[in-house]
């Protein structure tokens, strides 16, 4: 098990009406670790974005194991996959705090692109957050 990257705790408003989290929540706390990883990391995705960059979802994989419930405080492990010249894949696990049951893991490829949306290589300052 690694270090949690970020913890959340989840809302009455993320479950559906059989009481577990809702599907689509899990990518949104991929988001959030993601984002968590980046500012531990000494540079926010703000600033990423400030300097004329972009990084959006071009894919997304979710494999459901347990489901989360109401109160449940969540762990999110994120690791870098895999980096190339303007694309990179971040990896996600998250956990129930306490009992460190897997909930979910998945996966998001990104690429990288300008303010005026076209492809562009990674700048050296984010190839060097990206890269152990």
């Amino acid at each position: 098990m690694n270090k949690p990257t970020a913890q959340t705790r989840v809302l009455y408003a993320d479950t559906d009406q059989m009481g577990v989290v809702n599907n689509v929540v899990y990518l949104r706390w991929f988001e959030l670790g993601r984002a968590e990883f980046l500012r531990e990391r000494g540079t926010p995705y703000k600033k990423i974005e400030e300097a004329g960059f972009r990084f959006p979802v071009v894919e997304a994989h979710v494999r459901y194991r347990d489901p989360a419930r109401y109160d449940d405080i969540i762990s999110i492990e994120v690791l870098v996959e895999d980096v190339r010249a303007a694309s990179c894949q971040f990896a996600y696990t998250l956990r129930r705090a306490g009992d460190s049951v897997v909930l979910c893991d998945g996966w998001t490829r990104h690429a990288c692109i300008g303010a005026d949306g076209k492809l562009k290589r990674f700048p050296d300052f984010v190839l060097a957050l990206l890269r152990p």
